[in-house]
């Protein structure tokens, strides 16, 4: 009997470790929506103002699709924060360039009234 005592305990155990791999990582849905949420947020302005970093977002996106698909969660999932990332850089470039741009008309038009002072 303690032969089959220890068969059934370690079949118990070895049922237990495939069921918690069989388990793994739970598909990245939420992650995969935020990324896409951020880079369609991201395309407007940023498409023009950070087309390098908007690009790499799109790129880590439709990879992280990939990774999904061939049910490698882990990977979609860091690639999806990496994609989300990048377009939330994308879209603080895109300002700090509209704000640099906004700047420079408020410089010009100070530089205008005071010329006007100036003269009269």
């Amino acid at each position: 009997m303690t032969n089959l005592n220890w068969i059934y305990k370690g079949s118990t155990a070895l049922t237990v470790v495939l069921l918690a791999a069989c388990a793994g990582t739970p598909p990245p849905k939420e992650e995969l929506a935020v990324s896409r949420a951020a880079v369609e947020r991201a395309t407007g302005p940023a498409a023009a103002d950070s087309p390098v970093t908007l690009a790499a977002a799109r790129d880590k996106l439709n990879r992280a699709n990939v990774a999904y698909a061939n049910k490698d969660y882990d990977l979609a999932r860091q690639l999806a924060e990496q994609a989300t990332a990048d377009a939330t850089l994308a879209e603080a470039q895109s300002r700090s360039v509209r704000s640099d741009k906004a700047l420079v008309e408020v410089r010009e038009g100070i530089r205008q009234l005071r010329d006007e002072l100036t003269r009269k």
